[in-house]
């Protein structure tokens, strides 16, 4: 299973600055990672990178996230892959910690390398498409098909996003192809 910028603990990194968001964003987003997990039958899960939303945002896990993760990664092949947010995991966090990663001639990195024309899966941009529905403006996380790279949305209960068709994600990764909304448990295609 592969996921994209986690950002566990943004919600206290925003606190120790004065802007008090509850505390619970860590806890849901590894709950849900552990309920992909099971609903997938996963072995290994890949994080690709801004896995905590500081550097020092491992060591503020704390209570029911910290024994979420603890689990997760004993029982798991987990991989790290740092990001622009995190470059500098402790070894506290579990798992295997890396750059990047070549997984059966597909390369895992944080950031897309537009010089790179090797197949690739990438987050960092946190990809959203958006579209009107009775009469609301409405925006998912969605998944950014290149020719040979694919951007995937951040899997963090709390974060933010960017349109699929921004300009820094065009040159990324060349030509957008289709973009992937989930629903449910199935991806609507829309092609670009």
């Amino acid at each position: 299973m592969i996921v994209a910028d986690l950002h566990l603990e943004k919600a206290s990194w925003f606190a120790a600055r004065g802007q008090m968001l509850p505390p619970h964003d860590s806890l849901a987003t590894l709950s849900a990672v552990a309920a992909l997990v099971e609903a997938t039958g996963a072995r290994e899960v890949w994080c690709l990178g801004d896995n905590f939303h500081d550097s020092d945002g491992a060591t503020r896990l704390l209570g029911d996230a910290r024994a979420t993760l603890a689990r997760l990664t004993d029982m798991l092949d987990w991989v790290w892959i740092t990001g622009n947010h995190d470059e500098k995991l402790p070894d506290i966090v579990g798992g295997r910690i890396v750059e990047e990663a070549d997984l059966g001639g597909i390369v895992l990195r944080h950031h897309a390398d537009p010089a790179d024309h090797r197949p690739e899966l990438s987050g960092h941009l946190h990809p959203k498409y958006g579209g009107a529905a009775r009469g609301r403006r409405v925006t998912r996380p969605c998944f950014v098909e290149g020719v040979t790279k694919l951007i995937l949305p951040s899997f963090g209960a709390l974060t933010g996003g960017m349109a699929a068709t921004h300009p820094e994600i065009v040159r990324c990764i060349g030509a957008i192809v289709a973009i992937h909304v989930p629903a449910g448990d199935r991806l609507v295609r829309f092609a670009a």
